[in-house]
């Protein structure tokens, strides 16, 4: 019997979701008053936390899958992904910008995660029914 394949609207949503959150956290840097290093610091924690959830994500539904994960891959995507929001987090907590501008780069940076997590769920999904 044939799985059923994953849904147009959450592959969409799923899209909207990693857009809205790179594109708005980026777009939140760019425009940011604040100095270029920090805007690299807080683009380069983004980038790093996107590949190390797809990259976790890909390990854990190996693993559910018996495809071979080594123990030291899937600690190190763990503590890749754990190290991206907990360094975002300082970030945060230590930057001169106000609360609500705290909340959106958090809120922003959670949502790409989210997104990129599920895009790479319904990539693998959609190429499994091929």
């Amino acid at each position: 019997m044939k799985k059923q394949g994953v849904s147009n609207a959450f592959v969409a949503a799923s899209w909207i979701a990693l857009g809205a959150g790179m594109v708005g956290f980026i777009v939140g840097l760019v425009r940011a008053e604040m100095q270029l290093n920090e805007k690299g610091y807080y683009f380069t924690i983004l980038l790093y936390g996107l590949f190390a959830v797809i990259s976790l994500q890909k390990a854990v539904r190996d693993r559910l899958e018996n495809i071979k994960v080594t123990d030291i891959y899937y600690g190190i995507c763990w503590f890749a992904t754990i190290s991206s929001i907990v360094l975002l987090t300082i970030g945060l907590f230590n930057a001169t910008i106000l609360p609500s501008e705290k909340g959106f780069y958090a809120f922003a940076f959670l949502l790409a995660l989210f997104g990129a997590i599920a895009v790479q769920k319904n990539t693998r999904d959609n190429m499994m029914q091929e």
